[in-house]
């Protein structure tokens, strides 16, 4: 099993895809619990010198003028905890639980947040134990952070003198749900009461929002590479111009980008006899403004990276404790750095996707799909009894139609909480799961565009059968058909697409240039 091991500093999105959806068990580097107790110190002496400090002695919110005793510093973290926990809807993906766990450690393991060891040591057994919260979707604004997803995890793992069942939230553990405290009952894991700070410092900051991003730019890369290959293989099937990738082209624009779209492409379609058949000066956009439409989506993918790469390497509550027990309030937990980012990557993939469908509707219209029949039925006298391709498009263009709808910006909206103390919030949340919901349509409307462009590449090698693929589409043609058999007539396509999908999620596509 592999053990990954956190400082608060150099944590991984690849790091972070181990632990949430494989397993990875967790440690913390002796460096960080170094860190880690001399943060703690620095709340103590705080305590001792009974100056006023936001978070530790004082309310919340629009409460923080309000002075509270020492004495009811353990009730005031759980009350925080209690209190916060009003998220609603579905319950979020295991995966991003777990990524939110460990993305949480990792901040409070860089000394900033003044909690104890046991504190952060908890959330690892939570993650090594496979103790997974469940924690409702919404209810986010993703300023002051995540209040209310954060809090949903504080309930199960961290108790008070009463020990209510009732007040112990829910979590999975042997694939079976129960409360809280039932379950880390069961894992064996003692549930933490809280003490000055802690109920603040796990609370506070777009944990949530960071751990979805995390993932969702893992994925983003794998469907821009899947746009890559559906391209090529399109390209292939409607015997496109291969002059529209000429390196000396995208060279002369400059983006990073778009060259490598097209080289992926070149590389993809070296060797092929069908590019370039026929007499045809240029394509369609779709085919021949692909490299800038998807180049766009590289380059904006690494923005995203550099800026959440720091989201879940950094401190994010409130107020923050410095060398020698200076504490700072500011605004380190408001989310907008990762809502903006998300909205940025929603935008880019739901072009993938626009573009992709674009390309599909090309491969099944007589019209423009250089002699293939018609819905790429088997052969002409099919049509009317078979449907062909004509559904899958259907599908693809209703998951575009809805991108478009939920690449709409949600950083841009913001409503005043609080009593007018937090008023500008990020919606960080909102747009970070609104972009997860573009990726899972995108990767349909590739496997749609990938499982028709296949079926059309059959077609097209009986019109001209001893015409030749590319290097790299030939690898790719022959990895769908070992997969997914050709089917001549109409049978139920749905189950063969779903395969399509999973041959891009697993990334065994990804033969030539990307093995």
């Amino acid at each position: 099993m592999q053990t990954i091991t956190i400082d608060g500093g150099h944590l991984t999105f690849e790091e972070i895809v181990a632990v949430a959806r494989q397993g990875a068990c967790v440690e913390l580097a002796l460096s960080a619990k170094l860190t880690i107790k001399r943060s703690r110190d620095w709340v103590e002496d705080i305590i001792r010198r009974g100056e006023p400090v936001y978070g530790i002695n004082t309310g919340f919110g629009v409460f923080s003028d309000i002075r509270i005793s020492t004495d009811d510093s353990a009730q005031l973290s759980r009350n925080l905890i209690l209190s916060h926990a009003v998220g609603t809807g579905e319950p979020l993906a295991d995966d991003i639980v777990r990524a939110a766990i460990l993305v949480r450690a990792n901040t409070l393991a860089k000394g900033h947040s003044g909690v104890r060891l046991e504190v952060i040591e908890t959330l690892l057994k939570l993650l090594n134990q496979q103790v997974t919260t469940i924690v409702p979707a919404q209810g986010s604004l993703g300023s002051s952070g995540d209040l209310a997803p954060l809090s949903h995890i504080g309930l199960v793992f961290t108790t008070d003198a009463q020990d209510l069942d009732s007040e112990s939230g829910y979590a999975r553990y042997e694939n079976e749900i129960l409360t809280g405290k039932a379950a880390m009952a069961r894992a064996g894991i003692e549930r933490v009461v809280l003490q000055a700070k802690e109920g603040l410092a796990l609370s506070n900051g777009a944990t949530f929002s960071a751990a979805i991003a995390a993932l969702a730019l893992y994925d983003a890369r794998t469907l821009l590479r899947a746009g890559e290959i559906s391209l090529a293989l399109t390209l292939e099937a409607l015997m496109g111009c291969s002059a529209a990738f000429d390196a000396r082209l995208h060279q002369s624009r400059g983006l990073k980008g778009q060259k490598s779209v097209a080289e992926a492409v070149r590389t993809l379609t070296q060797g092929s006899t069908l590019i370039d058949r026929v007499a045809r000066v240029q394509d369609a956009y779709s085919l021949r403004c692909a490299p800038q439409v998807q180049g766009i989506g590289w380059d904006t993918l690494a923005f995203c990276e550099n800026i959440i790469g720091h989201e879940i390497n950094a401190a994010t509550d409130n107020p923050l404790l410095f060398d020698p027990g200076i504490a700072l309030s500011g605004g380190n937990f408001h989310g907008e750095p990762i809502g903006m980012v998300m909205d940025y990557l929603g935008i880019a993939i739901a072009e993938l996707a626009a573009i992709s469908e674009r390309r599909t509707s090309r491969l099944i219209d007589a019209n423009f799909n250089s002699g293939l029949p018609p819905m790429l039925v088997d052969k002409d006298d099919d049509a009317g009894l078979n449907s062909g391709m004509m559904m899958p498009h259907y599908t693809a263009a209703a998951l575009v139609l809805e991108n478009r709808t939920l690449a709409s910006p949600d950083s841009v909206e913001s409503l005043p909480v609080s009593a007018q103390q937090e008023d500008h919030n990020a919606n960080a949340m909102t747009a970070a799961r609104h972009a997860t919901q573009i990726l899972a349509n995108t990767v349909y409307v590739l496997a749609v565009e990938c499982y028709i462009a296949a079926r059309a590449i059959d077609l097209r090698l009986k019109q001209h059968p001893a015409a030749a693929l590319g290097r790299g589409t030939g690898a790719v043609y022959n990895t769908i058909r070992a997969a997914i058999p050709y089917q001549p007539k109409d049978t139920w396509w749905g189950p063969d697409i779903e395969k399509m999908k999973a041959l891009i999620l697993k990334r065994e596509l990804e033969t030539e240039p990307f093995s």
